[in-house]
């Protein structure tokens, strides 16, 4: 018990990362599903309204469960807000340029290659915010 209490407290952040991570991933990948393969929109523009979607989902869960930032005041949540944003934008972009080669020039699966795609933002995504978003001064 004491080793997992102490894991915990070392990579508890991971962990709530990883489980809100999948969250987010589910959000995204739910939302794609319901714009490309149900109402038959385009795949990039339904990979967009996905990933604003997942964008708001993944601050709100981020900003008070993983990093346990919970200011709002003003300074601070538009600091966040805009870096996390900023970052999520870089990554964003990186998914929707792999989601477009993969599914719309080499005809892979949208929702499994979407699935794919996550993993890597996923982890680019951590590594954003932890580094230099919910940064503990």
């Amino acid at each position: 018990m004491k080793l997992l209490k102490k894991l915990l407290e070392k990579y508890g952040a991971f962990v709530r990362y990883a489980i809100f991570g999948a969250l987010t991933t589910v959000v995204n990948v739910v939302v794609y599903f319901l714009c490309y393969d149900v109402a038959g929109i385009a795949n990039v523009p339904s990979t967009i309204v996905a990933w604003i979607v997942a964008v708001a989902f993944a601050f709100v869960t981020n900003k008070l469960f993983v990093f346990g930032s919970r200011s709002w005041q003003a300074g601070k949540a538009l600091r966040e807000a805009a870096t996390f944003l900023l970052c999520r934008v870089g990554t964003g972009v990186i998914e929707v340029l792999l989601m477009y080669v993969l599914v719309d020039r080499l005809a892979f699966d949208g929702t499994v290659t979407k699935l794919a795609v996550n993993i890597l933002v996923i982890v680019l995504n951590y590594i954003a915010s932890k580094l230099f978003i919910f940064v503990k001064k």
